[in-house]
């Protein structure tokens, strides 16, 4: 992946000392992905949809609904509890960045927004992976890494589909945004949270 921040060493120990919060905000980040993909799945800007288009999005909603159950089941087992509310300042710093009501553009905008969520989100698997010794969770985020990994390329593909040279600035572009946030971010017990001394 492209990711032009490291995750340091610190933030998975960090984190995995609430492993309940952080299954929690989890579970919403899950639902939030397959609503996400619900919602880009209407937005085709022309006429004929494209094959790709519509399965490639039903099948990250029919992912990331799965992932929902998974985690919120692990949660409830674990003895934690879905909470009702749920915020996000790094996804709400990235969505900041869209072009809203350009057309075209804005479109481009959130399929790499979501690439850049699922990228970081695999990132952060793979650490925890490596931190933890609960079997359970490391079932899990091995599962969901590979996932992630695959949802990162599909909305990349998905944006070259529109206009291929665009995207590809575009890229570059928020990719140097994503980190910025991300070193910028505070830390706390959530999947997508800045590093411990933030």
């Amino acid at each position: 992946m492209e990711l032009m921040y490291a995750t340091p060493k610190s933030w998975a120990p960090a984190v995995l000392q609430a492993p309940l919060l952080l299954l929690n905000d989890h579970a919403h980040l899950e639902k939030k992905a397959a609503n996400n993909a619900l919602e880009l799945l209407s937005r085709w800007p022309h006429g004929n949809i494209p094959e790709r288009w519509v399965r490639g999005l039903a099948g990250v909603a029919r992912d990331e609904t799965l992932h929902l159950k998974q985690v919120s089941s692990l949660l409830l087992q674990k003895g934690g509890q879905l909470s009702r509310n749920h915020r996000n300042s790094y996804a709400g710093h990235l969505h900041n960045l869209v072009r809203r009501g350009a057309g075209h553009a804005e479109l481009i905008d959130r399929l790499l927004i979501a690439a850049l969520i699922e990228a970081r989100s695999c990132e952060r698997f793979q650490l925890l992976l490596r931190h933890t010794d609960d079997e359970s969770l490391r079932r899990l985020y091995g599962g969901l890494m590979a996932a992630e990994r695959g949802h990162y390329k599909l909305f990349l593909e998905l944006a070259d589909l529109l206009q291929p040279e665009t995207a590809q600035a575009r890229w570059m572009e928020l990719l140097v945004c994503e980190a910025r946030i991300m070193a910028a971010e505070p830390f706390e017990l959530r999947l997508l949270s800045g590093a411990p001394g933030n």
